[in-house]
């Protein structure tokens, strides 16, 4: 289809909701017209439906190793259930294997994905194994449009960097202009607490939540922004789910400094009660940072509505109950950690948020897209219905419903966080860059569709 007119739908911009004909030419968003007056080679009636930007998904972790598992989502199945959600653009985590070079990361993650991805992609640079030249290295990645980067406070051992590393690393970004995401957790707290519970005894699935209280993620988080402070960089802080945590982020922000920072989806509907069970089935749910309390989900929601938070992530890390969580049937922490989701988020964050009243169409909008893009260098190109700008859209029904099951879901893995939920809302069809990618929350574009997207550095 070259070009084609979307009419009669309510358009969100980033003004908010309009009326207004989209012209789509050759991919992209060629004009926003008066209702019933824009021509093109087709018609989309868009009656009844909400027209958003493609989603921006800025934390996977597609065919990538997670403890002793490994997800089960390749780059296509796992940006196959994007399109089917939603979803058109996502930022994958690339992990450093041990001794690797960043430019060898950055050449075998490209290959890896390279002609696999359904939608489009890019992906940051996990820093995890130290050598003297790393930081120019970074540079390197930068000139080649990978202008963000991932450190892990947590996980000694495997992935931990300590707080010297840190520093060189923030420092590096803030004259590179990339950005680095830090997994903020205090690792070796949550080690020795984890062995204790188990030096009692205390092995069950049910005990990572207290294995890493809420004070493990404040601490690291608060930590982490004085170490930035010291440098002049900008850190994005990955999954908070604490109202600690939350309130770190926002008295740095009250004071001018460049901090930002994303929640989940599971963190904003999910709740620790999950946790209240001797069933191995909790596992499902051992995520990194545990589901905390209600009253740090009213936060998580509060802080999106001010914009001290700016983006809901899908953090999916899909892992199988069978075969691989359940390594850790007499260990909690042999359980691989991390959940599915990147299918699922555009539709629960609507569910929860729009129609629940916590978000406006306008700044629903903006944390699945808008503000994902402009943080990671992917805007004015994505996260925005905007002319000049790729024709990624996204239709969806707001007065139907979408029950969410693994049985009917793209993402390959045999369990839902949301098992059984009929959450309102229904992705009705999905564009990335002109080309129909999704249709009634199914994927029907072409497997090899995606296209690498060079980001931008911070300005």
């Amino acid at each position: 289809m070259t070009s084609f007119v979307i009419t009669n739908g309510t358009v969100v911009t980033e003004d908010g909701p309009i009326d207004t004909d989209i012209l789509v030419d050759d991919g992209v968003i060629a004009r926003l017209a008066p209702p019933g007056s824009a021509r093109a080679e087709s018609v989309i009636d868009a009656s009844g439906l909400v027209v958003l930007p493609g989603g921006v998904d800025v934390h996977t972790h597609m065919d990538s190793p997670s403890g002793l598992g490994h997800t089960t989502d390749t780059h296509q199945t796992g940006t196959r259930a994007a399109a089917a959600g939603g979803t058109t653009t996502i930022i994958d985590f690339a992990p450093q294997s041990k001794g690797e070079p960043l430019p060898a990361l950055y050449e075998r993650w490209s290959e890896k994905m390279y002609g696999q991805c359904a939608v489009d992609y890019s992906f940051h640079a996990t820093i995890s194994s130290w050598y003297p030249s790393i930081t120019t290295d970074m540079a390197s990645l930068v000139n080649d449009g990978i202008s963000s980067f991932k450190v892990y406070m947590a996980y000694k051992g495997a992935v931990m960097v300590d707080d010297r590393q840190l520093f060189e690393v923030l420092r590096a970004s803030a004259s590179q202009g990339s950005r680095i995401c830090i997994h903020a957790e205090n690792g070796d707290v949550i080690d020795a607490i984890s062995q204790q519970l188990v030096d009692e005894g205390k092995t069950l699935p049910r005990y990572h939540k207290l294995a890493r209280p809420s004070a493990t993620e404040a601490e690291a988080v608060n930590r982490a922004i004085m170490i930035a402070r010291l440098t002049d960089s900008a850190p994005y802080f990955v999954h908070l789910s604490t109202e600690e945590a939350v309130d770190r982020v926002q008295e740095a922000r009250a004071e001018g400094l460049p901090v930002s920072a994303e929640t989940c989806t599971h963190y904003l509907s999910l709740d620790d009660s999950v946790y209240d069970s001797d069933d191995f089935d909790v596992a499902k749910y051992v995520l990194t940072p545990p589901l905390r309390t209600r009253r740090d989900q009213a936060r998580l929601w509060k802080a999106l509505g001010e914009g001290d938070l700016s983006v809901v992530s899908s953090d999916h890390c899909p892992l199988c109950l069978v075969g691989q969580k359940d390594k850790g049937r007499h260990d909690f922490r042999d359980i691989p950690n991390g959940g599915p989701g990147v299918e699922n988020r555009v539709l629960v964050t609507y569910s929860e948020g729009v129609a629940k009243g916590r978000l406006t169409l306008e700044k629903f909008a903006q944390v699945i897209a808008t503000e994902p893009a402009k943080t990671f260098g992917l805007y004015p190109r994505k996260g925005a219905i905007r002319v000049g700008a790729d024709a990624d859209l996204t239709l969806l029904n707001p007065d139907s419903t979408t029950v969410l099951s693994a049985e009917t879901q793209t993402q390959n893995v045999d369990y839902n966080l949301w098992e059984g939920w009929a959450v309102r809302g229904r992705i009705h069809s999905v564009y990335s860059r002109g080309v129909l990618v999704g249709s009634d929350g199914r994927h029907v574009g072409p497997d090899h569709h995606g296209q690498f997207i060079e980001r931008a550095v911070r300005s």
